[in-house]
């Protein structure tokens, strides 16, 4: 029997599910892991103790999976037009857009309950996050720059990791401004230039595709200026990160992460510059180590003291 005789056999269902969430992609839920991480540590001060870490560990893998199914119905029109994308479950009919749903709501439903196991001021600011990442889907449609709304979505777990931290039991507006101090905030705009960052990188393997489908990303609207954008998006990200880490009293261990994430930077411009969907995806799928070199510059430094 030839290989084009080999009857095609459907997945199971199981498989099917994985397959909406990523789970052989640990990328994605990577790039939310560590900034998440970095801020835990700055608010405890170091090791922030094995329940916050288990807590966002786990709410981290569940939201970014639990995004994954809003997106693939939100997006499934357009995704069957696109070579990458055609073959997601939702996209290829082998779900339906009422069992991705059903699925993310229930993955969506035990972060809450890990959130829950926390304080009210991270109770709160949940809702906004929530919120943020059923927009993001839909921002593809009007904004021009829809990545910065992914930027905030996946910086989220910033305040949220200082307010689990710092917060107490008080549920009242002033409580949870208390408990995210400015420096929390500062932290989400350094990362959201990061997002803008790889997820430019990410738009620009399938701008030909997104632009003959009436998508809009940062890679069609930054146009021939795309790679040098990137470029200055890394630098805002870690320079703001250095500027508020050192202000903060971390010191030469974390500058170390900081130039080791910065050498990967420079390392990013030589995959992007030609702008190829090979290079440009190589460099968004291995950003999740620029990440790390950072919290491992963070974590260092504190354990070091």
């Amino acid at each position: 029997m030839t290989a084009e005789a080999v009857p095609h056999r459907p997945r199971s269902r199981l498989a099917l599910y994985l397959d909406l969430i990523r789970w052989d992609r640990p990328a994605g839920w990577l790039l939310l892991l560590w900034p998440t991480l970095s801020a835990l540590w700055i608010a405890a001060d170091g090791f922030p103790g094995w329940h916050l870490l288990i807590v966002f560990v786990l709410g981290t893998v569940l939201m970014r999976s639990a995004g994954c199914c809003v997106n693939d119905v939100a997006d499934r029109d357009f995704d069957r037009h696109v070579k990458r994308t055609a073959q997601r479950p939702v996209t290829a009919g082998d779900l339906s857009v009422r069992q991705a749903l059903q699925f993310g709501a229930l993955l969506a439903f035990c972060a809450f309950g890990l959130v829950l196991t926390t304080n009210p001021p991270t109770i709160w600011l949940s809702f906004a996050g929530l919120a943020i990442t059923l927009l993001y889907p839909y921002a593809k449609r009007v904004l021009a720059m829809p990545q910065a709304v992914l930027g905030i979505a996946f910086s989220f777990g910033i305040p949220m990791a200082f307010a689990a931290t710092l917060g107490g039991l008080d549920p009242s507006p002033a409580a949870v401004n208390a408990a995210v101090p400015p420096h929390a905030w500062g932290l989400l705009v350094g990362n959201l230039f990061w997002v803008l960052a790889y997820d430019t990188e990410y738009a620009m393997v399938d701008r030909d595709d997104d632009l003959r489908i009436g998508m809009k990303t940062s890679a069609i609207t930054l146009g021939r200026f795309d790679v040098a954008a990137v470029m200055a998006f890394y630098a805002a990200h870690l320079a703001i990160w250095a500027w508020l880490g050192l202000r903060l009293g971390l010191g030469w261990v974390y500058l170390l992460g900081i130039a080791a994430a910065a050498a990967q930077a420079l390392w990013h411009y030589t995959l992007i510059r030609g702008r190829t969907r090979d290079g440009c995806f190589k460099a968004f799928r291995l950003n999740h180590w620029l990440g790390f070199a950072v919290f491992a510059g963070v974590a260092l430094d504190l354990a070091l003291r």
